[in-house]
Order: C-alpha cells, then structure tokens, then sequence
C-alpha cells in the first residue's frame, strides 16, 4: 500500500554519546547525515538528550523517524522497526538520570498539544552496553549503523522521499556533530587532523 506524501519529515537522532551503546540514535542521524541528501522538507537532527525541548520539532512533523537504543530483549546489536501506534510502547532504553524525560514523554506532549505525526517509525536497536562512561558504541551495535540507515531510506521511501548517497560524505566541517564529538574523533579516538 502506498503511504500518502508527508509534507515535512524529521529523522531524529537521540541518545546520549556517554554512555556506550546509549548513542546509537545520535551516531546513525550523524552517519545518514554524512552520506546521504534528503530534500529540503526532510530534517535531520541530533536529538541527543534534549528531552521535552524536542517536542517543538517533533509537534512540526508529519512523518518522524526516530533511531533509537531500544532495550526489547534481543540479541545484543539486532534492530527492529516499529510503526505508528506501536512506537510509544518502545521509546527509551534507559534514562540515565531523574532530570532526563523519556522520549515517550516527548510523543504525549506532542500528542497533547495536537500535533502528534501521521506517520511514526522508531528503528531501535538492542544495546549490549550502556554502562560504560565515555566508551565507544560495542561492535555489534556499530555493525548497525549502515543496516538501520538502510532501513530509514526504505521507510522514506514508502512516505515518497528519495534519500540520495552522495558522491563522496561530508568533509568534517559540514558534519552533524563538531567540535570532536563526532563518531570518527570521538568513539574512534582518531587523529582530530584527519
């Protein structure tokens, strides 16, 4: 079945980049971003751990999709889609402290003030670490980055979207994420002049 066209999309990002596995949603909106071109009504946004200052972007879009840890009770790294009236049962893995608000907040406060999405894709994926303090994404989780931006381009493409791979990714500057935060200098402890 065709979707019918979305007239402003936002593909959010959230998690926090601290706590290892916890970073997923923020590593694979700043790799989308990196190699892909979306249209000019798509968004793409590191969320991070924004909390309720989200809500704004989300009350904006008709078609959200989120990347997410999401703990479901699989095999460490494996990734599942969930759609529309099913995402809220799934948002958050962990909160990692009292002052953070969960994402499922963030949907009812947009739900609230009636402007809830049309359309809603959450692509989580199962953590195997999210206790490690300033320690990089585990393999099996960073094997899914490519895997669920695959997948995003798919549901994009369901809401008539084209997702282009660009020509060669972004150079540093143009990132998603500066001032070494970004995957490469951050997680990868890379020379910050490459």
């Amino acid at each position: 079945m065709a979707e019918a066209k979305l007239d402003r999309i936002l593909v959010l990002g959230i998690g926090n980049i601290l706590w290892a596995d916890e970073g997923f949603g923020v590593r694979v909106v700043e790799e989308f971003h990196r190699r892909y071109a979306v249209p000019d009504n798509v968004t793409i946004l590191d969320g991070g751990t924004q909390g309720l200052y989200l809500v704004n972007f989300v009350e904006e879009a008709d078609g959200l999709i989120v990347f997410d840890a999401i703990d479901y009770g699989l095999v460490p790294g494996e990734l599942k889609l969930v759609r529309d009236d099913e995402v809220p049962r799934f948002t958050g893995a962990k909160k990692m402290s009292l002052h953070q608000t969960g994402f499922q907040e963030v949907l009812s406060a947009a739900d609230l003030l009636g402007r809830y999405p049309q359309r809603l894709a959450l692509i989580g994926c199962q953590p195997l670490d999210l206790e490690d303090w300033g320690g990089p994404l585990t393999a099996p989780v960073r094997a899914q980055i490519a895997p669920a931006i695959e997948l995003a381009c798919a549901v994009l493409a369901e809401w008539g979207v084209s997702a282009l791979l660009r020509p060669e990714p972004l150079a540093g500057d143009a990132r998603l994420l500066a001032n070494d935060i970004d995957h490469h200098s951050y997680e990868m402890r890379a020379d910050p002049a490459e």
